[in-house]
């Protein structure tokens, strides 16, 4: 039998236990450990009192930003601008503008050709020339007149006499009857003599002083009347613009066109005093007031912000004024939210041009009530 080694284990012997693991070794608590520890409850505690919080700030922004205001795309740019024509017809000669040029009040647009328009005034001045020769051949007349009644009364005078010693004489049977009527119809003759120069001289009065003024002949003042409108229509033939603006339309003017008067030729636009025009639905009306603030944006210049106010609110919806108006008495009917304008006055000047017809964005804070300028 082999000798065992003491050192060898055998069968029978139980295997040696294993040794147990080591613990590892308990980190020290700091004051980062800490903090890192109790930050899921801090975040806790912030979700619980900073989101009511966050959505109640949220809210109030709401309302003074969106709900204590209404909106609309429906808005354009407006200006004042007059269709200028032509007061008197003819032949364009000059054109001074060109379309989109500014010009000032008073500024010449075009001319027409005042040749016509200068003969009118010359033959009126003819015309007064002519009435004052008339006047003086009837202040001629008058004088005549007065000769001739003067003439005409020492006629009388002889022939009363000669008449009375005709009838003297007839009375003693000196003289014929034929000679006795002859005395007596000289007499009728002079005396109608003088009634005829007595009213030529009338007339030649009247005809040199039945103005509407003492010493005014109306022949005369006819006459002025009719240079002073000539003078009027050739000072028409230099057309200007009414006031300050910008032309439009200015290349319908063509020289040697014909204009006939009262035609619109050209547009000027007052470019110095724009306006929005915001069509408004109806259900936006209710807590719109006259002076409210409003903010105005433009599609033309992003970024670009005015501040104004609500100057004016239509009489009526847009559908009331159209040229033919719906007629809702008959047929289907469906009702549809109507629109009405409502007229947005600038308070500050635009850094940019505006051109009438622009598209803007208006809002009008309804809700604080304030009044622009106040």
């Amino acid at each position: 039998m082999d000798q065992l080694s003491p050192n060898r284990p055998t069968a029978e012997d139980p295997k040696p236990p294993k040794a147990a693991p080591k613990a590892d070794p308990v980190p020290p608590v700091t004051a980062a450990t800490a903090e890192a520890r109790d930050a899921p409850k801090w975040r806790t505690r912030i979700l619980m009192f900073g989101l009511p919080a966050l959505l109640i700030a949220g809210g109030a922004g709401w309302w003074l930003t969106s709900g204590g205001s209404v909106s609309t795309d429906n808005a354009y740019v407006q200006m004042d601008k007059v269709s200028v024509a032509a007061e008197v017809g003819g032949r364009i000669t000059e054109v001074a503008v060109r379309d989109g040029q500014d010009v000032t009040a008073g500024q010449l647009l075009f001319r027409i050709d005042g040749e016509p328009y200068r003969l009118n005034v010359a033959q009126a001045t003819a015309a007064i020339d002519a009435a004052q020769v008339e006047v003086g051949n009837l202040s001629a007349s008058a004088n005549t007149s007065a000769v001739d009644i003067a003439a005409a009364r020492e006629d009388v005078k002889f022939a009363e006499v000669t008449f009375g010693r005709q009838a003297a004489l007839m009375e003693k049977g000196f003289t014929t009857k034929a000679a006795y009527d002859a005395s007596r119809h000289a007499v009728a003759q002079a005396r109608e003599r003088v009634r005829q120069a007595e009213a030529a001289a009338a007339e030649a009065r009247t005809k040199l002083a039945a103005g509407p003024a003492s010493g005014i002949n109306p022949q005369v003042e006819a006459a002025r009347v009719q240079r002073a409108q000539a003078e009027v229509n050739l000072g028409r033939t230099d057309v200007r613009a009414p006031y300050a603006g910008r032309v439009a339309q200015a290349d319908r003017l063509q020289i040697g066109q014909m204009m006939v008067q009262g035609l619109p030729a050209v547009t000027i636009v007052d470019t110095g005093h724009p306006w929005v025009e915001a069509n408004f639905k109806e259900t936006d009306l209710a807590n719109m007031r006259i002076g409210q603030r409003a903010e105005i944006s433009f599609d033309a210049y992003p970024g670009l912000k005015i501040r104004g106010h609500v100057l004016t609110i239509g009489a009526g919806t847009g559908s009331e004024f159209s040229v033919l108006p719906a007629q809702n008495a008959t047929g289907n009917w469906v009702k549809v939210t109507q629109r009405v304008p409502v007229k947005i006055a600038f308070d500050e000047k635009p850094s940019r041009d505006m051109i009438a017809g622009l598209s803007a964005d208006v809002r009008v804070f309804t809700g604080d009530g304030a009044v622009a300028g106040k």
